[in-house]
């Protein structure tokens, strides 16, 4: 089904910078759990998901059926609808179908970063009170089942009953994928059963509960404070955002999506997987992480016809030494998101790899995430110069600092009004209003809508850094490297990059006496924040550009960079 509305659905209403989308067609109005079940009685014996690095094809009734033995699973613990269940770790077959089972029973599934340390993987399950986390034993440098020990000593004694862990009390269930047993934890495939005809009627009567404004996904936000904010979907926010992403990409169900982005951001778990189950199209994973040959491969092997990435994911593949090697001709579609788009960039994806239809969206996790899309047949310079057009269902409106809205081709504030708006911050309500009022998702974002209703970024309000579609806030990173005994101030700013869009930059005035190195700051990062928070470049300043009352001047820093480094802006 193609959602895309008329040009005139999509126009500015009275010259001012206010957008609506086509109200058809109409929302879904299901759980997740319908989604699936009805895809999977309609397509029963298509392919429902490949991985490729596992060598691993389900249809979509074997998929619904391993959904169905993990939720009984999870079921038979204790948890109950509302509990909130962690998922930590890369994309992996136990990841999907951890996503589904919850939902069947209505918990709550958190989304861990896999590149979280030890501080933040605490803060992130005490401040939702996680009842049980499912973990991968370990993925690139990160060792989950360590960081978990050493947050929870407790396990050396325990078990099988309950976890009671000081750092972690609300912890009871610790699930681990894999083979080798480890103590103190549960096995995934120790937890898939085989649930009879009375245990899927208990499961069913559960899922028939569930209403679509259920919360049922919490997603990590960093926020400027340094404490990140957990945004809380309902199945509404999510079924429905993944479905208009693909049908504005005139998804069927003989399209395959080739998902290298991670599932742990809305980009694959909304955009990706939700899409594909909206639709019957085939979800295709290259590997646990994003390899650029890897991917390749992929597209290649299972004829895939769409691709997700952010920009520096597809320049990478164009990049690889024998790209002409990899037939790509099956392609047409795909979403690049999370950074802007260099125009030489998708000239190269549109022709080298067959991309004619590629889209560009733009959104925010907060928004389930995506509030405008291109079309695929926008022209390629709208698809560079802009993002698009507003998504059905959704309202979006610029506005200038005291909260009215903006003629048409003025910059302002991006508001977003809808179904996509998120519940809140999980046990905020301090920021929650602060970013939502009276319906409107206040994005922090600076943007101009023109006549013909496409959208164009053009600045934050938030000092956020973008770095290969990771959003990064300076503050936390701020807040971290302060706690190094010989800093005495730091400002973290972010810098063009051509790879990554932007990389962080650290200036340090160090305390009186006291002397510091970038490789003794590097280290002392190392196992503490996540890789991409570790700045990139580090300088060493007697003191920083302050205005007047105190406050840094960014700018002046980032200015002075860019010359330094001789950057392109």
């Amino acid at each position: 089904m193609n959602s895309n509305p008329s040009s005139a659905d999509l126009r500015p209403r009275n010259a001012l910078s206010y957008v609506k989308g086509a109200q058809v067609p109409p929302l879904l109005d299901v759980a997740i759990p319908t989604l699936l079940r009805a895809v999977a009685r309609r397509f029963p014996y298509r392919a429902a998901a490949v991985f490729h690095s596992h060598d691993i094809i389900w249809s979509w009734a074997e998929f619904a059926r391993k959904v169905d033995a993990f939720a009984y699973g999870l079921f038979k613990l204790g948890l109950k609808k509302g509990d909130r269940v962690g998922m930590w770790g890369p994309n992996s077959p136990e990841w999907l179908v951890t996503q589904f089972a919850t939902a069947r029973l209505g918990l709550v599934l958190v989304n861990i970063n896999p590149a979280y340390r030890v501080s933040e993987l605490e803060y992130a399950l005490n401040k939702v009170s996680c009842r049980a986390i499912v973990t991968a034993e370990q993925f690139k440098s990160s060792n989950y089942l360590a960081m978990l020990k050493s947050l929870a000593p407790e396990l050396a004694a325990h078990g099988s009953g309950h976890l009671h862990a000081a750092k972690l009390p609300h912890l009871e269930f610790i699930i681990k994928t894999g083979n080798d047993p480890e103590t103190g934890m549960l096995r995934f495939e120790d937890l898939n059963g085989a649930p009879d005809a009375q245990d899927i009627a208990a499961l069913d009567a559960i899922a028939a509960a569930l209403h679509p404004d259920d919360a049922i996904n919490i997603q990590f936000t960093s926020g400027t404070t340094g404490s990140p904010k957990g945004a809380t979907l309902t199945h509404r926010n999510i079924v429905n955002n993944g479905y208009f992403t693909v049908a504005t990409m005139a998804f069927a169900p003989d399209d395959r999506l080739c998902i290298p982005v991670p599932l742990y951001h809305c980009f694959g778990m909304v955009m990706g997987v939700l899409g594909c189950v909206s639709t019957g199209a085939t979800m295709v994973f290259p590997g646990e992480g994003f390899d650029p040959r890897v991917t390749l491969e992929t597209v290649a092997r299972e004829r895939c016809t769409a691709l997700y990435g952010v920009p520096s994911m597809f320049a990478a593949m164009l990049d690889v030494a024998n790209f002409n090697s990899y037939d790509l001709k099956s392609l047409r579609a795909g979403v690049m998101a999370g950074a802007p788009c260099p125009v030489e960039l998708m000239k190269r994806v549109n022709s080298e790899m067959h991309m004619s239809e590629v889209t560009i969206c733009y959104g925010m996790t907060e928004t389930s995430p995506v509030s405008f899309q291109s079309a695929i047949d926008d022209p390629l310079e709208r698809r560079v110069s802009t993002v698009g057009r507003v998504h059905p269902h959704v309202e979006v409106k610029i506005v200038d600092g005291d909260g009215h809205t903006v003629p048409v081709g003025v910059a302002g504030e991006i508001c977003t009004r809808g179904y996509s708006v998120m519940l809140g911050y999980w046990d905020d309500d301090r920021r929650t209003r602060e970013a939502v009022k009276d319906g409107w998702m206040h994005t922090g974002d600076l943007g101009v809508i023109d006549e013909e209703g496409y959208g164009s970024i053009v600045g934050r309000l938030k000092d956020m850094v973008i770095r290969g579609g990771e959003n990064i806030y300076p503050r936390e990173v701020e807040e971290f490297l302060i706690k190094y005994p010989k800093i005495r101030e730091v400002q973290v700013f972010g810098v063009p990059d051509d790879h990554f869009g932007e990389e962080l930059c650290a200036w340090i005035v160090c305390r009186e006496g006291q002397s510091a190195d970038e490789d003794e700051i590097r280290a002392f990062c190392k196992d503490k924040i996540s890789h991409y928070k570790v700045p990139k470049y580090i300088r060493f300043r007697q003191e920083l550009p302050m205005t007047a009352t105190g406050k840094a001047q960014k700018y002046k820093m980032r200015d002075e960079m860019i010359a330094e480094l001789g950057l392109k802006t």
